[in-house]
């Protein structure tokens, strides 16, 4: 069975929308990024129906005995002839329904001579069957026989003589099925144990993943704990959610170390309700260098009118000191020498860009009489950096945002079905590394989780 594909898809949905560093950046860890996941989870009745089918055989039972129970004269034999169906009830239970074709022989006499007569039948024989979800992985049913409804009755065909067989088969058919109930009960319970594949998927991704070869990047997705809420029941299929919280951790350069591998998989949490959106937090990162191409674009050879006289902008250069970014910028014209303009990064919602923010200003120059310019100068160029630079995050976000959804929305494995969509995606926290700039993306989304096929 595949079900270890729910829990690879637990750990793979933190992967999504994880854009690569520069490849100049080496061996640098990004924050250890701690994100819940919430997916509404829907399963099928017609996969437990098909798992139940797979695992009951056409002929269900035989009795090639007439001198058994007490030398009833009888045998029979029980096919299925139809799946089985299963269908929803109200109170997290599910109504099974085995159609079945009966075949039956009947001895009649006395003093060790009988005459045999058979005849075929076909009955539905009804079950109810309670499921109970527990919190270390197992599913455990209690099924009940409910009944069972005729097709076409059985009679014993003896030419003149037809003699009706409903109570003796009935009778046996109530025992059988008092012995079904525990078939059903313990293929279910072989069939839903999600324990093991728990231990494999925990195990698998306790492993780095090589996210990017050009890059060297690597991605580590720890599983903190999972919160699931109460099954629900509908006509055709079993609606939950799982709530997932990871931590999901971005290496470059040497491969980081493994976590210590599990030998049985954490309980899970039953909670009453969980949100059908989610927050997942990624990382993008722009380098020093594209920063500069930024700047150069916008300022280089760009004249200012400093009393009368201009300055000119021959060079400029975006690099990080500490939490701030720094734009060195070299004049020429009234003013020579070099302007630094400092400032926290931040996210500028409305311009889409990450711009300065408590921008700071310091000129080196080696003629002093300029010096009497430097705050002429610092109003327009400081004024100029705040207004206009900003390093634009539009494509990023619609970049990242299609990716996600193309993630989002595709059939990983066979069986497991993902729909999902991204409302809202920006940029969140702004962090400084040694070769330029990560942004934590916030990204809400909606995500749901069909299996088919399993």
């Amino acid at each position: 069975m595949k079900s270890i594909k729910i829990l690879f898809l637990l750990a793979a949905v933190s992967i999504f929308g994880q854009n690569t560093p520069d490849n100049q950046l080496a061996n640098y860890n990004f924050p250890k990024v701690k994100s819940s996941i919430t997916m509404p989870v829907t399963i099928p009745l017609s996969e437990i129906s098909n798992m139940i089918n797979a695992s009951v055989k056409e002929l269900i039972y035989q009795d090639d005995s007439y001198t058994d129970n007490n030398n009833d004269q009888f045998k029979v034999k029980v096919w299925k002839t139809r799946p089985i169906r299963l269908v929803g009830g109200t109170n997290q239970n599910l109504l099974i329904e085995v159609p079945l074709k009966i075949w039956a022989e009947k001895g009649i006499g006395t003093l060790g001579i009988y005459s045999y007569q058979s005849t075929t039948f076909e009955t539905v024989m009804s079950f109810n069957t309670t499921l109970n979800l527990k919190n270390n992985w197992t599913i455990s049913t209690n099924t009940q026989p409910n009944g069972f409804r005729w097709v076409t009755k059985p009679v014993l065909d003896y030419g003149k003589i037809q003699i009706p067989i409903t109570s003796l088969v009935e009778k046996n058919l109530k025992e059988q099925q008092e012995k079904f109930c525990k078939t059903i009960d313990q293929q279910m319970a072989t069939q839903l144990n999600f324990q093991q594949y728990a231990i494999m998927a925990w195990n698998v991704f306790s492993q780095p993943f090589n996210v990017s070869e050009e890059y060297n990047t690597w991605l580590k997705v720890t599983p903190i704990n999972v919160n699931i809420t109460p099954l629900k029941f509908y006509a055709n299929q079993i609606d939950t959610s799982l709530g997932i919280d990871v931590y999901s951790e971005t290496f470059t350069g040497n491969k980081p170390a493994a976590s210590q591998p599990v030998k049985s998989a954490s309980n899970f949490n039953f909670i009453p309700l969980l949100t059908d959106k989610f927050l997942l937090q990624t990382t993008a990162n722009i380098p020093f260098t594209e920063a500069t191409n930024i700047a150069r674009n916008m300022f280089l050879n760009k004249e200012y009118d400093v009393r009368g006289s201009s300055v000119k902008i021959k060079d400029i250069k975006v690099y990080g000191i500490d939490d701030r970014i720094m734009i060195e910028a070299e004049t020429e014209g009234y003013i020579n020498g070099k302007a630094f303009i400092s400032g926290i990064p931040v996210y500028n919602e409305t311009k889409k860009k990450i711009v300065l923010s408590n921008t700071k200003f310091n000129l080196k120059t080696s003629n002093f009489l300029q010096k009497t310019a430097t705050l002429l100068f610092k109003g327009k160029i400081v004024k100029m950096i705040e207004d206009e630079y900003g390093i634009p995050t539009q494509d990023l976000e619609n970049n990242s945002k299609k990716s996600i959804e193309e993630s989002f929305n595709k059939e990983y494995y066979k069986g497991l079905k993902m729909s999902g969509k991204v409302f809202n995606l920006k940029p969140a926290t702004i962090l400084l590394n040694p070769s330029g700039i990560t942004a934590v993306i916030d990204t809400n989304a909606i995500l749901k989780l069909i299996l088919n096929g399993i």
